[in-house]
């Protein structure tokens, strides 16, 4: 599968390196929140990468709910739990979850049906910012801190009515910020179209760290910075 690239299988754990983490989020997802650079000092793997194996290992289901517990740091080596009742952990050998995905429905393994819906959903990561998120913030007159943003998945789920789709795209039909103290919580929600029809729903829920009021000339330079590494391309 396309995905075979990004992580490495060794004593039937699953390792992801920094290079290939940050390779998926630039080159797959056209994610480039500088927590998943290589060089990061609190360097991550992608949700958006997880999410993608999770459904690759174990396909894709007419309704699903993803829940990011923990960061992931570079190399650590996973295990891909699966109970009786369908539910899967994706943990370290010292038990500590990173993932939780809750399933129900029909599901469907076509490895084309499943690596487009793959595909369509992390491209949004790209559109998150500054697409989504700069006016949302700028409409509640608030934006994370500028010197160390901090934009993190803590959830999505999804509900299809239908799983092997022609030409599949996310639309987004509605954007929600909450604002407690410091942090802030984004819902996004998209219908999921075949051909144009809307055949399903889907939900991300985002934190933001470190907010403050908004600035309109510092969320500028954030801006600028974003499409500076986004010309600089997936080197990594």
């Amino acid at each position: 599968m396309f995905l075979d690239r990004f992580y490495s299988i060794e004593n039937e754990r699953i390792i992801i390196t920094a290079r290939q983490a940050s390779l998926f989020a630039k080159e797959i997802a056209g994610d480039f929140n500088p927590i998943h650079d290589v060089d990061a000092r609190r360097f991550c793997v992608p949700g958006d990468l997880l999410f993608a194996i999770v459904l690759s290992r174990f396909g894709l289901s007419s309704t699903m709910s993803f829940t990011f517990q923990n960061l992931l740091g570079a190399e650590v080596p996973l295990e891909f739990r699966e109970s009786e009742d369908g539910t899967i952990e994706v943990c370290d050998e010292a038990g500590k979850v990173y993932i939780e995905v809750s399933r129900s429905g029909e599901r469907t393994l076509d490895e084309t049906a499943v690596e487009e819906f793959i595909r369509c959903y992390v491209s949004t990561s790209g559109k998150n910012f500054p697409h989504t998120l700069k006016p949302l913030m700028e409409s509640h007159g608030v934006m994370f801190n500028p010197d160390r943003p901090m934009v993190m998945y803590q959830s999505m789920s999804l509900s299809l009515k239908q799983l092997n789709t022609s030409n599949p795209d996310l639309e987004l039909s509605n954007t929600k910020l909450e604002a407690a103290g410091k942090r802030g919580n984004v819902t996004l929600d998209y219908k999921f179209l075949s051909n144009g029809e809307a055949v399903g729903d889907v939900s991300k829920h985002i934190m933001l760290g470190g907010l403050r009021e908004y600035c309109a000339d510092a969320m500028e330079q954030v801006i600028e910075e974003f499409y500076r590494l986004k010309a600089k391309g997936t080197g990594v």
